[in-house]
Protein backbone atom coordinates (compact mmCIF):
# COMPACT_ATOMS: atom_id res chain seq x y z
CA UNK A 1 0.00 0.00 0.00
CA UNK A 2 1.45 3.20 -1.02
CA UNK A 3 1.78 5.54 1.79
CA UNK A 4 1.61 9.58 1.18
CA UNK A 5 2.56 12.36 3.18
CA UNK A 6 3.16 15.48 3.55
CA UNK A 7 6.88 17.79 3.85
CA UNK A 8 8.82 21.19 2.74
CA UNK A 9 11.71 21.93 0.61
CA UNK A 10 14.36 24.03 1.88
CA UNK A 11 16.65 24.69 -1.10
CA UNK A 12 20.31 24.43 0.04
CA UNK A 13 21.03 26.63 -2.99
CA UNK A 14 19.36 29.97 -2.05
CA UNK A 15 17.67 30.17 0.90
CA UNK A 16 15.45 33.64 1.45
CA UNK A 17 13.96 34.23 4.91
CA UNK A 18 10.42 35.03 3.56
CA UNK A 19 10.27 32.46 0.80
CA UNK A 20 7.41 29.92 1.28
CA UNK A 21 7.82 26.28 1.43
CA UNK A 22 7.10 23.97 -1.37
CA UNK A 23 4.39 21.33 -0.41
CA UNK A 24 5.49 17.76 -1.82
CA UNK A 25 3.69 14.12 -2.14
CA UNK A 26 6.04 11.25 -0.82
CA UNK A 27 4.67 7.90 -1.72
CA UNK A 28 6.29 4.87 -0.09
CA UNK A 29 7.28 1.86 -2.22
CA UNK A 30 5.95 -1.40 -1.68
CA UNK A 31 7.59 -4.12 -4.45
CA UNK A 32 6.01 -6.89 -5.84
CA UNK A 33 7.06 -9.77 -7.67
CA UNK A 34 4.03 -9.39 -10.36
CA UNK A 35 1.66 -7.27 -11.63
CA UNK A 36 -2.23 -7.37 -12.83
CA UNK A 37 -3.33 -6.23 -16.59
CA UNK A 38 -6.34 -6.07 -17.65
CA UNK A 39 -6.93 -7.64 -21.27
CA UNK A 40 -9.71 -6.13 -23.56
CA UNK A 41 -11.20 -9.14 -25.91
CA UNK A 42 -13.78 -8.05 -27.99
CA UNK A 43 -16.80 -10.85 -29.03
CA UNK A 44 -20.40 -10.80 -29.91
CA UNK A 45 -23.41 -12.26 -27.71
CA UNK A 46 -25.75 -14.82 -29.79
CA UNK A 47 -28.69 -16.52 -28.88
CA UNK A 48 -28.31 -19.70 -27.10
CA UNK A 49 -30.70 -21.08 -29.35
CA UNK A 50 -31.92 -19.72 -32.88
CA UNK A 51 -34.16 -21.44 -34.93
CA UNK A 52 -35.52 -20.91 -38.49
CA UNK A 53 -39.03 -23.20 -38.39
CA UNK A 54 -41.13 -24.01 -40.91
CA UNK A 55 -44.14 -26.45 -41.78
CA UNK A 56 -43.30 -30.55 -42.10
CA UNK A 57 -46.35 -30.67 -44.75
CA UNK A 58 -47.06 -28.35 -47.68
CA UNK A 59 -49.97 -26.84 -48.22
CA UNK A 60 -51.50 -23.11 -48.09
CA UNK A 61 -50.59 -20.90 -45.28
CA UNK A 62 -54.02 -19.84 -43.69
CA UNK A 63 -52.42 -17.74 -40.17
CA UNK A 64 -48.77 -16.30 -39.28
CA UNK A 65 -50.14 -15.32 -35.43
CA UNK A 66 -46.84 -13.49 -34.60
CA UNK A 67 -44.70 -10.79 -36.35
CA UNK A 68 -41.16 -10.04 -36.10
CA UNK A 69 -40.17 -8.53 -32.53
CA UNK A 70 -43.35 -10.54 -30.56
CA UNK A 71 -41.91 -12.75 -27.83
CA UNK A 72 -43.67 -16.38 -27.27
CA UNK A 73 -43.60 -18.86 -24.72
CA UNK A 74 -43.16 -22.50 -25.86
CA UNK A 75 -45.73 -24.37 -26.95
CA UNK A 76 -47.42 -20.93 -28.55
CA UNK A 77 -49.27 -21.67 -32.35
CA UNK A 78 -46.81 -19.47 -34.42
CA UNK A 79 -49.01 -20.37 -37.55
CA UNK A 80 -51.28 -22.60 -39.49
CA UNK A 81 -51.94 -24.17 -42.75
CA UNK A 82 -55.55 -24.74 -44.13
CA UNK A 83 -56.58 -27.84 -42.59
CA UNK A 84 -59.84 -28.17 -44.19
CA UNK A 85 -59.24 -31.74 -46.32
CA UNK A 86 -56.69 -33.24 -43.87
CA UNK A 87 -59.12 -32.70 -41.13
CA UNK A 88 -62.35 -34.37 -43.66
CA UNK A 89 -59.85 -37.40 -44.18
CA UNK A 90 -59.44 -37.38 -40.45
CA UNK A 91 -63.05 -37.42 -39.60
CA UNK A 92 -63.32 -39.94 -42.09
CA UNK A 93 -61.04 -42.26 -40.91
CA UNK A 94 -62.41 -41.93 -37.52
CA UNK A 95 -65.53 -43.06 -38.57
CA UNK A 96 -63.61 -46.18 -39.99
CA UNK A 97 -62.06 -47.18 -36.47
CA UNK A 98 -65.07 -46.99 -34.69
CA UNK A 99 -66.42 -49.00 -37.24
CA UNK A 100 -63.68 -51.83 -37.29
CA UNK A 101 -63.59 -51.42 -33.70
CA UNK A 102 -66.83 -52.23 -33.11
CA UNK A 103 -67.19 -55.10 -35.47
CA UNK A 104 -63.64 -56.29 -33.62
CA UNK A 105 -65.94 -56.52 -30.46
CA UNK A 106 -68.61 -58.42 -32.60
CA UNK A 107 -66.17 -60.90 -33.75
CA UNK A 108 -64.94 -61.70 -30.71
CA UNK A 109 -68.19 -62.56 -29.31
CA UNK A 110 -68.80 -64.57 -32.42
CA UNK A 111 -65.52 -66.65 -31.89
CA UNK A 112 -66.22 -67.12 -28.35
CA UNK A 113 -69.58 -68.39 -29.02
CA UNK A 114 -67.91 -70.83 -31.90
CA UNK A 115 -69.94 -68.82 -34.94
CA UNK A 116 -66.85 -67.79 -37.22
CA UNK A 117 -63.53 -69.07 -37.81
CA UNK A 118 -59.85 -67.83 -36.30
CA UNK A 119 -59.80 -66.98 -39.59
CA UNK A 120 -62.70 -64.74 -40.04
CA UNK A 121 -61.70 -63.00 -36.48
CA UNK A 122 -57.76 -62.61 -37.51
CA UNK A 123 -59.46 -60.67 -40.60
CA UNK A 124 -61.39 -58.34 -38.43
CA UNK A 125 -58.32 -57.73 -36.12
CA UNK A 126 -56.51 -57.11 -39.12
CA UNK A 127 -58.68 -54.46 -40.49
CA UNK A 128 -59.19 -52.41 -36.79
CA UNK A 129 -55.26 -52.41 -37.34
CA UNK A 130 -55.44 -50.61 -40.39
CA UNK A 131 -58.44 -48.23 -39.43
CA UNK A 132 -56.32 -47.54 -36.43
CA UNK A 133 -53.23 -46.24 -38.26
CA UNK A 134 -55.19 -44.12 -40.79
CA UNK A 135 -56.81 -42.35 -37.70
CA UNK A 136 -53.23 -41.58 -36.68
CA UNK A 137 -51.47 -40.89 -39.39
CA UNK A 138 -54.41 -38.06 -40.10
CA UNK A 139 -54.14 -36.92 -36.85
CA UNK A 140 -50.50 -36.47 -37.16
CA UNK A 141 -50.87 -34.70 -40.40
CA UNK A 142 -53.35 -32.51 -38.16
CA UNK A 143 -50.45 -32.08 -35.58
CA UNK A 144 -48.60 -30.87 -38.67
CA UNK A 145 -50.46 -28.12 -40.02
CA UNK A 146 -49.28 -26.24 -37.27
CA UNK A 147 -46.11 -24.28 -36.21
CA UNK A 148 -45.39 -24.40 -31.98
CA UNK A 149 -42.56 -22.47 -30.55
CA UNK A 150 -39.88 -24.68 -29.80
CA UNK A 151 -38.59 -22.41 -27.02
CA UNK A 152 -39.49 -19.53 -24.97
CA UNK A 153 -38.36 -16.31 -27.58
CA UNK A 154 -38.29 -13.70 -29.68
CA UNK A 155 -39.32 -13.81 -33.36
CA UNK A 156 -36.94 -12.42 -35.29
CA UNK A 157 -37.85 -12.57 -38.93
CA UNK A 158 -41.19 -13.44 -40.98
CA UNK A 159 -40.68 -15.11 -43.99
CA UNK A 160 -44.12 -15.25 -45.53
CA UNK A 161 -47.82 -14.02 -45.22
CA UNK A 162 -51.06 -15.70 -44.93
CA UNK A 163 -52.23 -17.06 -48.54
CA UNK A 164 -48.86 -18.36 -49.43
CA UNK A 165 -48.72 -21.72 -51.39
CA UNK A 166 -45.44 -23.47 -49.53
CA UNK A 167 -43.24 -26.61 -49.92
CA UNK A 168 -42.49 -28.86 -46.59
CA UNK A 169 -39.56 -27.08 -45.09
CA UNK A 170 -39.36 -23.80 -46.21
CA UNK A 171 -38.49 -21.38 -43.45
CA UNK A 172 -41.60 -19.55 -42.00
CA UNK A 173 -40.52 -17.52 -39.16
CA UNK A 174 -36.96 -17.50 -37.06
CA UNK A 175 -37.06 -17.43 -33.46
CA UNK A 176 -34.44 -16.81 -31.03
CA UNK A 177 -33.85 -17.60 -27.46
CA UNK A 178 -35.21 -14.57 -24.95
CA UNK A 179 -33.76 -16.69 -22.13
CA UNK A 180 -29.94 -17.14 -22.73
CA UNK A 181 -27.47 -15.58 -24.71
CA UNK A 182 -23.60 -16.43 -24.81
CA UNK A 183 -20.50 -14.57 -25.84
CA UNK A 184 -18.18 -15.78 -28.57
CA UNK A 185 -14.64 -14.40 -27.88
CA UNK A 186 -11.53 -15.12 -29.77
CA UNK A 187 -8.92 -15.90 -27.72
CA UNK A 188 -4.98 -15.81 -28.12
CA UNK A 189 -3.13 -19.01 -27.42
CA UNK A 190 -1.25 -17.30 -24.71
CA UNK A 191 -4.52 -16.44 -23.09
CA UNK A 192 -6.62 -20.05 -23.53
CA UNK A 193 -3.90 -21.36 -20.28
CA UNK A 194 -5.13 -18.31 -18.30
CA UNK A 195 -8.70 -19.36 -18.22
CA UNK A 196 -10.70 -22.04 -16.76
CA UNK A 197 -13.95 -23.97 -17.54
CA UNK A 198 -17.12 -23.00 -15.38
CA UNK A 199 -15.43 -20.10 -14.19
CA UNK A 200 -16.70 -16.52 -13.59
CA UNK A 201 -15.41 -13.37 -16.07
CA UNK A 202 -16.17 -9.66 -15.47
CA UNK A 203 -17.37 -8.45 -19.02
CA UNK A 204 -18.05 -5.03 -20.32
CA UNK A 205 -21.32 -4.37 -22.09
CA UNK A 206 -22.47 -0.37 -22.85
CA UNK A 207 -20.47 0.55 -20.02
CA UNK A 208 -21.62 -1.86 -17.43
CA UNK A 209 -19.58 -4.71 -15.87
CA UNK A 210 -21.79 -7.88 -16.24
CA UNK A 211 -20.92 -11.53 -15.35
CA UNK A 212 -20.24 -14.73 -17.46
CA UNK A 213 -19.45 -17.82 -17.22
CA UNK A 214 -16.51 -19.92 -19.47
CA UNK A 215 -18.98 -22.73 -20.87
CA UNK A 216 -16.39 -24.10 -23.90
CA UNK A 217 -13.55 -23.84 -25.42
CA UNK A 218 -12.32 -24.84 -28.79
CA UNK A 219 -9.94 -28.01 -29.35
CA UNK A 220 -9.00 -26.33 -32.86
CA UNK A 221 -7.52 -22.99 -33.68
CA UNK A 222 -9.66 -20.43 -35.87
CA UNK A 223 -9.19 -20.41 -39.63
CA UNK A 224 -5.43 -21.03 -39.21
CA UNK A 225 -4.95 -17.93 -36.66
CA UNK A 226 -3.73 -18.52 -33.37
CA UNK A 227 -6.94 -17.67 -31.82
CA UNK A 228 -9.14 -20.70 -29.67
CA UNK A 229 -12.70 -19.96 -29.74
CA UNK A 230 -14.14 -19.72 -26.03
CA UNK A 231 -17.99 -19.12 -25.34
CA UNK A 232 -18.98 -17.34 -22.17
CA UNK A 233 -22.70 -18.13 -20.93
CA UNK A 234 -24.65 -15.39 -18.75
CA UNK A 235 -27.41 -15.88 -16.26
CA UNK A 236 -28.85 -12.91 -17.86
CA UNK A 237 -30.65 -11.60 -21.04
CA UNK A 238 -28.97 -9.20 -23.26
CA UNK A 239 -29.80 -8.75 -26.86
CA UNK A 240 -28.30 -10.70 -29.55
CA UNK A 241 -26.55 -9.27 -32.11
CA UNK A 242 -24.56 -6.68 -29.48
CA UNK A 243 -20.64 -6.19 -29.07
CA UNK A 244 -19.43 -6.83 -25.81
CA UNK A 245 -15.55 -6.87 -24.10
CA UNK A 246 -13.55 -9.54 -22.07
CA UNK A 247 -12.16 -8.09 -19.54
CA UNK A 248 -9.45 -10.78 -18.70
CA UNK A 249 -7.35 -10.09 -15.39
CA UNK A 250 -4.21 -12.01 -15.20
CA UNK A 251 -0.91 -11.35 -13.32
CA UNK A 252 2.90 -11.29 -15.43
CA UNK A 253 5.83 -11.79 -12.96
CA UNK A 254 8.02 -9.66 -12.73
CA UNK A 255 9.48 -7.24 -9.96
CA UNK A 256 8.30 -4.18 -9.37
CA UNK A 257 6.50 -1.59 -7.98
CA UNK A 258 3.52 0.97 -8.71
CA UNK A 259 3.76 5.11 -9.12
CA UNK A 260 2.10 7.76 -10.24
CA UNK A 261 3.00 8.40 -14.08
CA UNK A 262 3.57 12.24 -13.77
CA UNK A 263 6.49 10.83 -10.65
CA UNK A 264 8.43 9.93 -13.85
CA UNK A 265 11.18 11.77 -15.68
CA UNK A 266 12.46 10.89 -18.98
CA UNK A 267 15.99 9.66 -18.78
CA UNK A 268 18.73 8.41 -20.98
CA UNK A 269 19.16 5.00 -23.09
CA UNK A 270 15.15 4.67 -22.97
CA UNK A 271 14.84 4.27 -19.09
CA UNK A 272 13.00 6.75 -16.64
CA UNK A 273 14.26 8.51 -13.71
CA UNK A 274 12.19 8.78 -10.36
CA UNK A 275 13.31 11.09 -7.48
CA UNK A 276 13.40 9.67 -3.65
CA UNK A 277 14.43 11.39 -0.34
CA UNK A 278 17.38 9.00 1.50
CA UNK A 279 17.34 8.81 5.10
CA UNK A 280 19.67 12.35 5.38
CA UNK A 281 16.62 13.98 3.63
CA UNK A 282 18.37 14.54 0.32
CA UNK A 283 17.13 13.73 -3.13
CA UNK A 284 18.48 10.94 -5.38
CA UNK A 285 17.72 9.69 -8.84
CA UNK A 286 16.89 6.01 -9.41
CA UNK A 287 16.50 4.72 -13.18
CA UNK A 288 13.78 2.86 -13.38
CA UNK A 289 12.18 0.85 -16.85
CA UNK A 290 8.57 1.11 -17.40
CA UNK A 291 6.76 -2.06 -17.82
CA UNK A 292 3.20 -1.66 -17.80
CA UNK A 293 0.47 1.70 -17.73
CA UNK A 294 -2.39 1.55 -16.68
CA UNK A 295 -4.83 4.82 -16.27
CA UNK A 296 -2.27 7.43 -13.98
CA UNK A 297 0.15 4.98 -12.85
CA UNK A 298 2.89 2.42 -14.32
CA UNK A 299 4.72 -0.25 -13.05
CA UNK A 300 8.34 -0.06 -13.61
CA UNK A 301 10.94 -1.85 -12.17
CA UNK A 302 14.87 -0.88 -11.63
CA UNK A 303 17.15 0.16 -8.82
CA UNK A 304 13.91 0.92 -6.41
CA UNK A 305 13.39 -1.22 -3.04
CA UNK A 306 10.83 -1.32 -0.29
CA UNK A 307 10.55 1.27 1.87
CA UNK A 308 11.93 4.15 -0.67
CA UNK A 309 10.53 7.00 -0.73
CA UNK A 310 9.48 8.96 -4.26
CA UNK A 311 8.78 11.89 -4.71
CA UNK A 312 5.11 12.28 -7.09
CA UNK A 313 6.18 15.33 -8.40
CA UNK A 314 9.65 14.13 -9.99
CA UNK A 315 11.97 17.09 -11.62
CA UNK A 316 8.79 19.61 -11.44
CA UNK A 317 9.44 19.54 -7.85
CA UNK A 318 13.18 18.68 -6.86
CA UNK A 319 16.73 18.38 -8.03
CA UNK A 320 19.32 15.97 -7.57
CA UNK A 321 21.11 16.49 -4.65
CA UNK A 322 18.77 18.87 -3.03
CA UNK A 323 17.65 18.85 0.98
CA UNK A 324 14.40 18.83 2.18
CA UNK A 325 13.51 18.41 5.85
Amino acid sequence: MNIFKKIFVISCLSIQANAEPLSLEILEVSMFDSYKVTKQLPGKLYAVQQSKVAFQIGGKVQTISVDIGDKVEKGTVLAELDNREILANLNQADAKYKLAEQLLERFKDLKAQGHISIQELDKAESDFAVAKSQQDFYQVKLEQTKILAPYNGLIQSRYLDEGTVINPGLPVLEILDSEKVEAHIAMPLNLVKKVSLKETYAFNLNGKTVLGTLKRLSPMSLGGSNNRLAIFEFNTFFVPGAVINLELEIYENARGTWIPIKALSQSDGGLWSVYTVDRSNKINKELVEVIYYEGTNAFVSGTLKNGDQVIKGGATKVIEGQLIN
